[in-house]
């Protein structure tokens, strides 16, 4: 038998502290079908990523409203081969940003969607099959060979041949390269909006993907042309230590988000950073660390406004788009 203690005379305890308990939780009562009306109910739900995408979208329209900002756009190359290509294109239609930090699956899947079609499919199809078929899978969605591999290699090696041949350059950067694919690229492409609105972008990973390897081969017949990735960095220090302020918007992880928070470490810090991720933070890696870890490497400020939010891009992204354009204040 569990012998019975008297409980020992608790001290009186203090009544809550105000200044923590500030925000009470508010039901839904959704009266709406505006998605600005429904994101910004978000705030007060107390729902757990609800809230850190209501913030978030708070953060990013103060950061687009911040004359003296300087803003990032980072994102992984995947979420070009869906339909969020359109939201990318458009944020840089409407100059939303002044940088684009990306990787070469971005710039493959935006010149091969150019010409030519993606299909949607399912997660669970066969891949011995599809193979068979001549049909890559990612994701869910279905890519044909021909409408990829093919239709890079004929747009980046006739750019190519255009700068080397036509405009006799023997030493180039990446971002400059890819400002000329995306001088050829049509409307739909978020390459030839960079170039439009001279907003370069930066692919530190350049010769991961078709893009890279074309360069490669190129160089195979044309020894004296070069790709001077260090200009690329030169461009990166030119924005970080110009600028009064720096914010960014990092949709994925890896390689285009740690170079967007590497670079802002050199000027203390952004000031406004905003995170979306599905991947957990136990794991030590860059994808899966919060926005606040940054901080203690210098690279986010102590004080920055800064949210990570977890949760699946495509999903998210025209939510957080829409919001930002449909509710300006």
């Amino acid at each position: 038998m569990i012998p019975i203690v008297s409980p020992r005379k608790s001290k009186q305890k203090k009544s809550p502290n105000k200044k923590i308990l500030v925000r009470g939780v508010k039901d839904y009562e959704i009266k709406s079908d505006s998605v600005t009306s429904i994101v910004n109910d978000m705030a007060n739900s107390g729902g757990f990523e609800s809230t850190n995408l209501s913030v978030g979208t708070q953060i990013l329209r103060k950061m687009g409203k911040d004359p003296s900002c300087t803003r990032f756009l980072s994102f992984v190359g995947a979420i070009l081969s869906t339909g969020v290509r359109g939201i990318i294109r458009d944020m840089l239609k409407h100059k939303m940003f002044d940088c684009v930090i990306t990787t070469c699956g971005a710039l493959d899947h935006d010149i091969a969607r150019a010409s030519a079609k993606y299909y949607s499919g399912d997660l669970r199809m066969d891949d011995r099959m599809l193979h068979k078929h001549n049909v890559h899978r990612l994701g869910n969605i279905l890519v044909p060979q021909d409408s990829y591999g093919p239709r890079i290699e004929e747009a980046v090696q006739s750019c190519l041949k255009t700068v080397y041949y036509d405009k006799s350059i023997r030493n180039i950067s990446p971002h400059e390269l890819i400002k000329h694919i995306g001088s050829t690229l049509d409307e739909s492409s978020f390459l030839y909006w960079a170039f439009k609105n001279d907003i370069p972008v930066i692919v530190p990973g350049i010769v991961d993907g078709a893009v890279g390897s074309q360069i490669w081969f190129f160089h195979q017949q044309h020894k004296d042309f070069n790709i001077d990735i260090l200009s690329d960095e030169t461009k990166l220090s030119d924005f970080v230590y110009e600028a009064k302020k720096t914010g960014a918007f990092m949709i994925g992880g890896g390689i285009s988000k740690h170079h967007t928070l590497w670079w802002n470490q050199f000027r203390g810090g952004l000031d406004y950073a905003v995170y979306i991720t599905t991947s957990s933070e136990w794991d030590g890696s860059s994808s899966g660390a919060l926005v606040a870890e940054a901080i203690s490497w210098g690279k986010v400020k102590d004080m920055a406004m800064q949210t990570t939010i977890h949760g699946e891009a495509t999903i998210l992204l025209p939510f957080i788009y829409s919001t930002l354009t449909t509710n300006p204040k």
